[in-house]
């Protein structure tokens, strides 16, 4: 009987120690957020820790729109559409003149600045005269009037390759009048596109 009670008394004992020795689990603070612990890099040794599914890319943002319009119009035209047009302008001169004036230097400056766009043409510069004077002195005027023009252009840096000359002299006035109106619109040198 005493053995027993003893026993009764150590089990009870023992019992008690464990209720009392045990931690109790944390009461969660409803003010903080509950942390997922991360899990264990020795968990699932055989099972691969999945990648992680990178974020979305942001749309493709095209470059510049393309051109469609044709930066060299004046390529797809023919070769007289493109003189009937007057692409590269006349220049006019003095009585009795070769000299360039300073509204045929501004012309010159800008058919020089067409002809760097269309890299490819080749123009023959005509000279012509008035009707006053000889055959053979307007040759040589209108002759004078080529070259200075083809010098002036190709001192813009146009290949002198690509710049031919001829004088007409009078004989082929644009103007048939005989009066000053008409001679003022007969000195000239004129620009045609000859080949490209």
């Amino acid at each position: 009987m005493k053995s027993t009670t003893l026993f009764l008394f150590a089990a009870g004992l023992t019992l008690s120690i464990a209720a009392c020795g045990g931690k109790k689990p944390p009461v969660p603070n409803p003010t903080q957020p509950a942390v997922t612990p991360f899990p264990s890099s020795t968990a699932g040794a055989g099972t691969p820790t999945p990648t992680p599914t990178p974020p979305p890319q942001p749309p493709l943002v095209p470059d510049d729109p393309v051109v469609t319009s044709n930066p060299l119009p004046w390529n797809n035209e023919p070769i007289d559409k493109v003189n009937e047009a007057g692409v590269l302008k006349p220049i006019y001169f003095r009585y009795d003149s070769d000299e360039l004036t300073d509204d045929a230097r501004k012309i010159l400056t800008a058919n020089a600045e067409v002809l760097k766009t269309y890299k490819t043409w080749v123009i023959t510069v005509e000279g012509h005269c008035d009707e006053r004077g000889t055959a053979e002195y307007n040759l040589a005027l209108g002759d004078r009037r080529a070259l200075v023009s083809k010098n002036f252009l190709a001192s813009l840096g146009i290949p002198t390759e690509r710049l031919r000359t001829v004088s007409y002299g009078k004989e082929f006035p644009f103007d048939p009048g005989h009066a000053e109106d008409a001679w003022t619109r007969n000195r000239r040198a004129h620009f045609m596109l000859t080949a490209r």
